[in-house]
């Protein structure tokens, strides 16, 4: 039987860090309004031990914060969602570009194994039909949607920033209040 750690527990600034990762998960999820995660993010950086964070998080469902000295069946990690692969666009959808390649290819790798069978061109020509398949897989090609997860990872950053400069005004906010 695990013992549950008593409320009176210091924190870390990691366990506030996962604090406020799931304050933002919440304020995403429309459970709070940026004004509450203002004020309960307020609360947490100033919290100083597990009893503070656990009234912070009273009234929320999961995700609540980790601590590194908790067991691992208690707070164990949401699972990714895993991507949903899109499917290619038809060929009525394809730009110009991908029609011409698609169409030309072919022709290239045909043209290309017969001159090096027949001993017409020396064998290093078969790097031209490779290099225009590769290029076409790099530009048109499965995983083509690479650009969209570096714009989720560079959105969820600037959320993240903007979280932060938030929490700092507030708090600024706060001490001249207090002060």
């Amino acid at each position: 039987m695990t013992e549950v750690p008593s409320p009176q527990l210091r924190i870390s600034d990691q366990n506030r860090e996962s604090a406020l990762s799931a304050l933002g998960e919440h304020m995403t999820a429309g459970r709070i309004d940026i004004d509450e995660y203002g004020e309960r993010s307020a609360r947490i950086t100033a919290a100083k031990t597990r009893g503070e964070l656990g009234e912070i998080f009273a009234d929320l469902p999961a995700p609540h914060p980790r601590y590194e000295d908790a067991p691992q069946a208690v707070a164990a990690p949401r699972p990714e969602a895993e991507p949903v692969p899109q499917r290619p666009a038809p060929p009525a959808q394809w730009s110009p570009a991908q029609r011409l390649i698609t169409a030309f290819l072919p022709l290239v790798w045909i043209a290309t194994i017969a001159l090096i069978a027949t001993g017409v061109v020396h064998g290093t020509l078969i790097l031209l039909p490779i290099g225009l398949s590769v290029f076409g897989r790099a530009m048109w090609g499965h995983g083509h949607d690479h650009h969209d997860r570096h714009d989720r990872r560079d959105r969820h950053l600037r959320d993240r920033e903007r979280r932060r400069e938030l929490r700092d005004s507030y708090r600024d906010h706060r001490r001249g209040l207090d002060h």
